[in-house]
This record gives structure tokens, C-alpha cells and sequence, in this order.
């Protein structure tokens, strides 16, 4: 075994593989940019070199540094994770030549199964389901766009060189194709620095179900099972669990056969997974129908690879290290077997009620649940971040990964409910109350999965407000009490608790919830509190905080309110407080009335960058008429092109950055003045 390895890769996937080697005896090097000086990942392992800037072209990407620093060091092996360099077959094949193990499989495999097209014709070699669709290397638009036609709407372009739904586009319609065609182009060379694309026929109502496989340098390979991927935004996984609901045995074994024949394929070593996009022509209540086509290969360690570690108790990251190091893989396909189901739910910095659009931002506040790491049952919390931390617009969105296990599918459900209820994030907008909507939607909690399923259940995931605005401000109120009584000192005439020698006290509260005015009344009672919540009812208000000592994750508010009890956090940063209760979380603002006064409405004709990113185009030009909603700019940030749409009817004024130029958050990108 080795002595040494560095991991060349950040965040969450660095430290999950150090958690591992440490537990294993084997010392770690760590990586790290400019905006990584002080991550996590740096602090977990035993060593941490410094590579060049934040830009991951300018540090992560830059694979002879790595390979440089991995020899000064004495590591004898790099481990790169996943994304960055995980699928370069340049980078391993330096590595090989530089004497350092890479910690994946040869060059040869990651480059044959690298590019989409031609993976595709060697699974075809090897009788693997294919989808009907154009692989081949002309990629002359009129070409593509006389394929998509012969292959019939809807359709599918993919970047050959891609991955993880970067580069990615769905054409419903012939006159769509140039334009994301171009797109698609676009965010490919940004992303993986190809532009070549397939073009395949989109399969509807599919299910995206992988295969979990290891091979080593002995000649072995096995199946670690399934997991079904289906829930996606943006063709990027939300939640995915182990195993896939409703497989049947027979297709399970199908699948698993022939991912092995796409890994010796290509003479396979190591982790890999083998995508299908599983078609359910008879509908959910008819797996056994079920065709299933491939998809890809991905050449590395999966993001969701934990849920196949809870359901078969292996540590993958212990099985790559040992078949690097020339070991044969621990186990035979005979001995191995799945005990119980697991879920795993990406909590990301993002703002799903506008398109996902990423965030950044300062962790004020991050808790999160009692969890184990690698027992087989519970929760399990992978991160690369700790409360503090910034997410910056360098790197992925994603913060955690929360994995729960339980013997059956409802219990791992039920587990991954309370465990996001008690994950609190203050600081960055986050996609965890969204994941606890998409649990409990029909569709994901009787197993009925498609890719479409975001989509299909829009109304139950965007369009309603599941937060108790006055539980929310009756939380906000008993905080703000609580706060006062802890700041008094023994002076009596310090106390703010509304005494008065006559009549009753009473005390008003604005805030904002969602761009609404919410007012708040309370009064002060020799008997206790009452609260009014805009024009309802004073009601009485009782509190009383909890010691933590029942497994919360912080001391917790016991709050009955409006003939309600619910127990409460709540957290405060700057004018707002952020109330996560067992049912939804809120955020208020409360209003300062002086400022309140003085303030005054932007223009609402600006268009403004949100968030850091670069200009990739602009669609229009000074003096051009322009409709709400019409698309005018496309930034790139996170690895991800996101659309600039006119806010309203109007004259493009001026252009104030031109493409390529980097923008700060708040930056105003151009001005439409409105139409007279």
C-alpha cells in the first residue's frame, strides 16, 4: 500500500478521500488556490502546496504543477477525484510517465470512453444497447441539423467531451437547433475545451440508472449494483439512491452484465460507472418492461457513490487505493450483496425559484445533523466546507451531501427529511428547503421517476409557499424577547420587558417576507405575551428554550403560537432572521422605518450581473427594440451559461462591458429604457 498520495482536487471529494487514506494509514498531500488558503481540505490533510490562483485554470487545471509537487513531496500516487482532471488521459498518462500512480484507469480507457461518439461505437462493438442517434466527426452545423431531422424531434445534443449536463441541450423543434446548437458549443469549450457534439434521439418518459464497476490490474471485474439518478434540473443529479426502486432482478443482472462487457471493453482499472438511460414504454407501474440504452461512462469516482457504499457496506475509496496499488479487488461478484436502501440529497448554493441560478456568499451560520461517516445505517454529511466559509464563484455550488440509510425505502426517506430539516445554512442561498419539497412530492415518494419529474411537479415545488408567515413571525417575535431578557442587567430600569405603572405596553415590527409588508404587534401582559400577525387576532405567544440536550443540533425555541406548537432556531445576521422550524424554514427582514423612509426605488430598466461570471455575448445592440423577456446577454459563471432576459418592453441604451470581460455581482451589464 502506499505511504503517500496527493490528492489533486477540492472541497467535498478532497476531504472524503483523506477521511479514507487516514483511516488507512496512508499520509496526504493536499492542493490548494488562492481562494482555497484556508479550506477545509487543506486543514484535513497531513500536508497542503500551494498551486497558483483561484481560476481552476490556473491551479487545478494546471496538471504539471501537480505532478511536479506530488514528486517533491514523496507521494507515490495522485488520486484526482472527480471533475478537474479526474478524465484527462493526459494528466494520467503523465503521471505514469512521470513514475507517479494515478489513481483511476490507464490513459487508454479514460481516452476511448472520454469522447461520447466514440465510446459509443465501441459499445456497439460490444453489444451494448445503443440510442439511435449521429456520433460521427463532421460537425458542420447543416450536417447536425440534417441529422436531427432524419432522427426525428425531440432531440438530444451532447458535448462528446462532456459531462455532468454541461453542454447539453433538448431541441423540441428543427427551428430551435442552430441557436442551441451554438449554445451548446459554447459551454463545451468552456467546460472541457472541445466542441464536438453528438446528436441523439430523446428518450421520453426515461429514468437515468447507472451501474456502479471496479476492475483491476488481475483482470477482474464486478458490478457494485445500481442507482437511479433520475432526479435532475438542468440535467444535473438532485437526489440519487441505491437501489433503483422497482428493478427487477432479472433486469438488475442484465444491466450489471453489461456494464462488465463495456469495462473490459475497454480493459478496464478501477472505479467507473456506466450510465443508462432506462426508456419505460408501459409506464412506472411496469418495470419489467423496461429498456435500457447506454448512455456514457464516467471514467472516475462518482459524486453519489456513497449511497452504494451504504447498501453494500464497501469503502470505494479504500478499493481504488488498493487496486492502484496492484491489489485484486476485495471482493468477487458472488460475495457481493445490497441490505436496506439509501438516498442522497446534493445541497447546493443555489436559488431554485430562479432557475437554479448558483449563489455565492459567507457560511454565517452552517449546522448540521448528528451523523456518521462510513457505518452502514443513519445519516452520513460529506462536506468540504465549515462555518466561515465562503462559496466563491470559482468552483461547483455544491456545499454537502446528505446520505441517509434505512432498511427500507420510507425509512431512508423519512431519515433524509429530518436530516435536511436540521441542516441550517445562513449566509447563501441554498436549494435544502427545495430537497425536502421534491422528497415529499407524489411522484419521488411513491418511487414514480422519470427525468421530467422536476418538471412534472412544478406546481408542488415552485409555485406555493409552504411557510407559516405567522409561526415565522411569532418565532422572529419570541427570538427578539429572549434576546432582550439575555442583554438585561439587575438595574430594573435596563429591563425592556414593557413593564409600565399604567396601561398596557405594545410594540410594532415591519418586516419583509418574500416582498411583502408583514406588521407585528405585541403586547405586554402581567400574564404574558400576545402577538397580532398583520390584520389577525392577538393571540397569546408562550416560549421557553431548550437546553439542546435532545439531539438538536443547536438549543432550540419551544414556541406556541395561534394554537400551534412548533420547535424553532432562529438566527440572526444583520436586519434578518433566518427561522428554520421542523415543517420550513423562512427569512425576514425586519425594516428599519428611518431608512425605510429615505429609501428610494431602483432603476428598473438596469440590467445587473447576478452573480460574478464572465460575458460570453450579447444578443442585441444599442438602439435596438427589444420585448419582456426576450433573451439579451449570456454570462458564464460556475461552469454554467446563464441567459440575461429584457425585465420589460423598451430601446437597448447602451452596452457598458463587451464579451469575454469579467463582471463583478451588481454589475450593470446594459440599460433598456423602457418604450414611450
Amino acid at each position: 500500500m502506499f505511504k503517500k498520495i496527493l490528492i489533486a482536487n477540492r472541497g467535498e471529494i478532497a476531504c472524503r478521500v483523506a477521511a479514507t487514506a487516514r483511516r488507512m494509514g496512508v499520509k496526504t498531500v493536499a492542493v490548494y488556490s488562492d481562494a482555497d488558503a484556508h479550506a477545509k481540505h487543506v486543514a484535513v490533510c497531513d500536508e497542503a502546496v500551494h498551486i497558483g490562483g483561484s481560476a481552476p485554470a490556473e491551479s487545478y487545471l494546471q496538471w504539471e504543477r501537480i505532478i511536479a509537487v506530488a514528486q517533491a513531496t514523496g507521494a507515490e500516487a495522485i488520486h484526482p477525484g472527480y471533475g478537474f482532471l479526474s478524465e484527462n488521459a493526459s494528466f494520467a498518462q503523465a503521471c505514469d510517465d512521470a513514475g507517479v500512480v494515478f489513481i483511476g484507469p490507464p490513459a487508454s480507457a479514460i481516452q476511448a470512453m472520454g469522447l461520447k461518439a466514440e465510446s459509443k461505437r465501441l459499445m456497439g462493438e460490444a453489444g451494448v444497447p445503443l440510442v439511435p442517434g449521429y456520433q460521427g466527426e463532421d460537425q458542420d452545423p447543416a450536417l447536425l441539423q440534417r441529422e436531427a431531422d432524419k432522427i426525428g424531434y425531440p432531440v438530444l445534443i451532447k458535448a462528446s467531451a462532456g459531462g455532468g449536463g454541461k453542454g447539453m441541450r433538448e431541441v423540441h423543434e428543427a427551428a430551435g437547433f442552430a441557436d442551441a446548437l451554438a449554445s451548446c458549443k459554447r459551454e463545451a469549450v468552456n467546460a472541457f475545451g472541445n466542441d464536438a457534439v453528438l446528436v441523439e434521439k430523446f428518450v421520453e418518459n426515461p429514468r437515468h440508472i447507472e451501474i456502479q464497476i471496479f476492475g483491476d490490474t488481475q483482470g477482474n471485474v464486478v458490478y457494485l449494483f445500481e442507482r437511479d439518478c433520475s432526479t435532475q434540473r438542468r440535467h444535473q443529479k438532485v437526489l440519487e439512491e441505491a437501489p433503483a426502486p422497482g428493478l427487477t432482478p432479472e433486469l438488475r443482472k442484465q444491466m450489471g452484465e453489461a456494464a462488465v462487457a463495456a469495462a473490459r471493453a475497454v480493459n478496464y482499472v478501477g472505479a467507473g460507472t456506466v450510465e443508462f438511460i432506462a426508456e419505460q414504454p408501459d409506464g412506472y407501474d411496469h418495470p419489467e418492461n423496461i429498456r435500457f440504452y447506454f448512455m456514457e461512462m464516467n471514467t472516475r469516482l462518482q459524486v453519489e457513490h456513497g449511497v452504494t457504499e451504504a447498501v453494500t457496506g464497501e469503502d470505494l475509496v479504500e478499493w481504488q487505493l488498493r487496486v492502484a496499488a496492484g491489489q485484486p479487488l476485495p471482493r468477487r461478484q458472488d460475495e457481493l450483496q445490497m441490505r436496506g436502501h439509501a438516498i442522497e440529497a446534493r445541497v447546493c448554493a443555489e436559488t431554485p425559484d430562479n432557475d437554479f441560478l448558483p449563489a455565492t456568499g459567507t457560511l454565517h451560520v452552517y449546522r448540521k445533523p448528528p451523523h456518521t461517516r462510513f457505518e452502514v445505517g443513519g445519516t452520513r454529511f460529506d462536506d468540504g466546507v465549515r462555518e466561515g466559509d465562503a462559496i466563491s464563484p470559482f468552483y461547483d455550488s455544491m456545499i454537502a451531501k446528505v446520505i441517509t440509510w434505512g432498511e427500507t425505502r420510507d425509512q431512508a426517506l423519512g431519515l433524509l427529511d429530518d436530516a435536511l430539516a436540521q441542516t441550517h445554512i445562513v449566509g447563501v442561498s441554498t436549494n435544502v428547503q427545495f430537497l425536502r419539497r421534491a422528497l415529499a412530492t407524489p411522484s419521488f415518494s411513491q418511487a414514480r421517476l422519470d427525468t421530467a419529474l422536476i418538471v412534472r411537479e412544478k406546481e408542488r415545488l415552485f409555485d406555493q409557499d409552504p411557510v407559516d408567515v405567522d409561526m415565522a413571525v411569532a418565532a422572529a417575535a419570541a427570538w427578539t424577547v429572549l434576546d432582550e431578557r439575555a442583554a438585561e442587567t439587575a438595574d430594573p430600569f435596563s429591563r425592556r420587558d414593557g413593564f409600565r405603572s399604567h396601561g398596557v405596553a405594545s410594540r410594532r415590527t415591519d418586516y419583509e417576507f418574500n416582498g411583502e409588508l408583514v406588521v407585528a404587534k405585541l403586547r405586554y401582559l402581567d400574564d404574558g405575551l400576545q402577538l397580532q400577525v398583520g390584520d389577525g387576532n392577538f393571540q397569546s405567544l408562550a416560549f421557553a428554550r431548550q437546553s439542546g440536550d435532545d439531539g438538536l443540533v443547536v438549543p432550540g425555541i419551544d414556541l406556541r403560537y395561534g394554537g400551534r406548537r412548533d420547535v424553532v432556531q432562529v438566527y440572526h445576521h444583520g436586519n434578518q432572521l433566518h427561522v428554520f422550524g421542523v415543517e420550513d424554514a423562512a427569512q425576514l427582514t425586519e425594516i428599519d422605518p428611518l431608512a425605510a423612509a429615505g429609501g428610494s426605488v431602483a432603476d428598473a430598466g438596469s440590467l445587473t450581473a447576478p452573480m460574478p461570471g464572465k460575458v460570453v455575448s450579447f444578443a442585441v445592440k444599442a438602439g435596438d427594440k427589444v420585448s419582456k423577456g426576450q433573451p439579451l446577454a449570456v454570462m458564464e459563471a460556475m461552469k454554467m451559461e446563464h441567459t440575461i432576459s429584457a425585465p420589460l418592453d423598451g430601446i437597448v441604451g447602451e452596452l457598458l462591458y463587451a464579451p469575454g470581460d469579467q463582471v463583478a455581482e451588481g454589475a450593470e451589464l446594459l440599460r433598456v429604457d423602457p418604450a414611450s
